[in-house]
């Protein structure tokens, strides 16, 4: 079906929403885009984008090979995307440092919701389909328990850090960056993001360029892992869609560790300002939570999540039958 504007800019409201949760340590921003509907052509788009395509420029026009490689909706998403991580990323930020129960709390109802709405579409059950859902759900509890390394900033390791790191940011319940965070690399990413900003208010050519060779780094990385990535990820889609989705419920449902709403700090870290922040938490019940758990408004916030997702799967579907 053609897409017209306003479709479009509903593609890069999901990408500011994807770009916010891809700077939050627990949170997917490839949950994101399975939850507003956006994952598989995302995954298709990221596979065309190949240099063949783009040569056929010659022999197709401009135009022809634009289509092809659905340009339009990859710009409206990396648009989204890249707004959200410089200014909307902020807010996020703040939130979390001052409502950190009752926004966990949110995210939890909405990967709960996905769970069951990806869970529905599995169309059969098979014993290698249930293995693929446990293995998924132990990688990702894994993940979530390891211990981050110390942040280094070398360029060889921004490179690898962003090919790790795309990865788990377009597979659903595996966040990029905490995955960041467990190499050592998030202070640095985040530290850089932060100096690019500064850079362009300033108009510190100086400073601006440093962030830039960081940043270029990180980003050819991420550009590699996510092209080599997606194919193996439609290809999967393409001959075994019940595994593959069993593999992701099972990422969604062992990253509920992570953004379970009440933690216990286990070891603190510096982060780019020099604030002690928490580097390593394990999960606990609310009664054994230092502070005021907020178990109704908690209750409430997961409430919240869990129906906007399910509401918004039901418009989808209305819409989809008009």
């Amino acid at each position: 079906m053609r897409k017209l504007f306003p479709d479009y800019l509903l593609i890069s409201l999901k990408g500011i929403a994807m770009g916010a949760a891809d700077v939050v340590p627990g949170v997917s921003g490839g949950t994101i885009a399975f939850i507003s509907g956006i994952y598989q052509e995302l995954i298709d788009s990221i596979n065309k984008f190949d240099l063949k395509t783009i040569l056929s420029v010659r022999k197709n026009g401009i135009k022809a090979t634009w289509a092809a490689l659905n340009g339009n909706f990859l710009l409206a998403l990396i648009s989204g995307i890249f707004i959200s991580i410089l200014t909307f990323s902020k807010v996020i930020t703040f939130l979390l440092d001052n409502h950190p129960i009752l926004v966990w709390s949110f995210f939890f109802g909405l990967v709960l919701a996905s769970i069951l709405l990806i869970w529905k579409q599995i169309t059969h059950w098979k014993y290698y389909s249930l293995f693929a859902l446990l293995l998924g759900t132990f990688v990702s509890y894994y993940i979530t328990i390891a211990k981050p390394v110390a942040s280094p900033d070398s360029l060889p390791y921004l490179f690898l850090s962003g090919f790790v790191a795309i990865i788990a940011m377009i597979l659903p319940g595996v966040s990029g960056a905490f995955i960041l965070l467990l190499m050592g690399s998030y202070q640095t990413v985040i530290g850089t993001i932060n100096q690019f900003r500064e850079g362009i208010a300033s108009f510190n050519m100086e400073i601006l360029g440093q962030a830039m060779i960081k940043l270029m780094t990180f980003a050819v990385g991420a550009i590699l892992g996510l092209k080599l990535f997606s194919k193996i990820l439609h290809w999967m889609f393409a001959h075994h869609k019940n595994t593959t989705l069993a593999v992701l419920i099972g990422f969604m449902i062992g990253s509920l560790n992570k953004i379970w709403p009440w933690k216990q700090v286990l070891e603190t870290r510096l982060n780019s300002h020099g604030e002690v922040v928490p580097f390593l938490e394990k999960s606990i019940l609310p009664q054994h939570f230092e502070g005021n758990p907020q178990i109704i408004g908690a209750v409430v916030m997961v409430f919240f999540g869990f129906i906007l997702i399910v509401g918004l799967e039901k418009i989808a579907a209305k819409l989809g039958k008009n």
